[in-house]
């Protein structure tokens, strides 16, 4: 069975594609982190982190931790869930196209 996203689902994938360019890929480069190599937005590394779940990425990105910046009152809840579902996208795709 081959599964294809919806249209809403891939709007949202785009749009997070976008905010990622824009407020993320400074520090994340595909899916790397300049800043501290073990917390990079790979797989292994986000379920050893325990940030592997739609949840949880929401929640960093909204509030952040450590030198993770907090992005609440710079995104909207529909950009943060547009971007973290992003990022769970990747990560589960090891962040090929």
């Amino acid at each position: 069975m081959i599964f294809y996203p919806s249209s809403a689902i891939a709007q949202d994938i785009s749009d997070g594609s976008k905010i990622f360019t824009i407020h993320c890929a400074g520090c994340h480069p595909n899916g790397k982190n300049i800043i501290r190599r073990g917390k990079n937005l790979k797989l292994k590394a986000l379920k050893k982190n325990k940030v592997d779940t739609l949840d949880s990425i929401m929640n960093l990105v909204s509030y952040g931790k450590n030198n993770m910046s907090a992005y609440e009152e710079r995104l909207t809840q529909n950009e943060i869930k547009a971007v973290s579902q992003y990022i769970l996208d990747k990560a589960q795709n090891n962040w090929r196209n």
